[in-house]
């Protein structure tokens, strides 16, 4: 399964919201992916997510592999859209 978002808040996915992304794809079972251009990250390791450099306006593909599939790439969808609670 697939989805794709687009980073909206001003400061991209720094430190804080790159953790709170991280610590949300952990609660699942799913094997969760995130790419951007060419890199793909583990989404439950904080230094693999940092390494993608997201900014304002980078479009993100999800993909998730497992029992809760779904729900992850919706929770996680809807943090990001959220802009992660920053603005």
């Amino acid at each position: 399964m697939e989805k794709q978002v687009i980073i909206r808040n001003k400061a991209g996915l720094h430190a804080r919201p790159a953790t709170l992304f991280v610590k949300t794809a952990g609660q699942f079972q799913a094997e969760i992916t995130v790419q951007l251009d060419q890199k793909i990250a583990n989404a439950k390791s904080i230094m693999n997510i940092m390494t993608l450099s997201a900014k304002k306006d980078s479009v993100l593909t999800l993909r998730a592999e497992g029992p809760d599939a779904a729900e992850a790439l919706e929770t996680l969808a809807a943090l990001v859209e959220s802009k992660f609670g920053e603005e």
